[in-house]
């Protein structure tokens, strides 16, 4: 990608000067409660891909899940190593591109949970991000999460409407693609509850 805003190099300048504005300091609501009611089975092996700080990887540990936190920004990934020391709460904190998922963890994930990687990225590179997250659930996974659906120019984070949803992640049945009803303050009817599956 040319924009450097939009790279690794970007996003860590964001982590080192503190302009994440995104970071709410705790999991999403909608997303805590789509692990709490066990859309994915409990123990299942989660893939959280741009994860951040890790607020979404630490709730899933707590409720039972398995974990690998993936972010290509080495603030954030040591934001959870130190998150990890500070709780015991244990998981995979990987220093990784999501691009890649597919070759470096080949059909390895009974799930993957989305939460602003989807809007983060330039979304001419949405096509390589579906290719990257079918090839590493197995067959018959989820993806879920939350799309942000803001309806604003520019980005990042960059619009995501249900038809491009739809269009792009044709291989997945559409178990649930709803309005989040308890979205944080200022993304109430702006965010896409998903719970998607890969057909096998």
């Amino acid at each position: 990608m040319s924009d450097e805003r939009l790279s690794a190099i970007g996003w860590n300048t964001r982590y080192l000067v503190q302009d994440t504005g995104w970071d709410k300091g705790h999991c999403a609501p909608p997303l805590a409660r789509l692990l709490a009611e066990g859309v994915v089975p409990k123990g299942s092996h989660l893939a959280i891909v741009g994860a951040g700080r890790g607020h979404e990887a630490f709730e899933a540990v707590r409720q039972g899940y398995r974990v690998t936190a993936i972010d290509f920004a080495p603030e954030a990934v040591r934001a959870m190593n130190a998150g990890i020391r500070a709780t015991g709460l244990a998981f995979e904190a990987l220093e990784a591109d999501v691009f890649t998922l597919h070759h470096t963890h080949a059909r390895a994930f009974d799930a993957v949970l989305e939460h602003t990687c989807y809007c983060a990225i330039d979304p001419t590179t949405r096509d390589r991000y579906v290719t990257a997250i079918e090839g590493a659930l197995k067959p018959g996974g989820l993806l879920f999460g939350l799309f942000y659906n803001h309806g604003r120019p520019g980005g990042p984070p960059f619009d995501t409407t249900e038809a491009d949803v739809r269009a792009r992640f044709s291989r997945f049945d559409f178990e649930r693609f709803v309005r989040a009803a308890d979205s944080f303050p200022g993304r109430t009817g702006e965010e896409w509850e998903a719970v998607l599956r890969l057909r096998e």
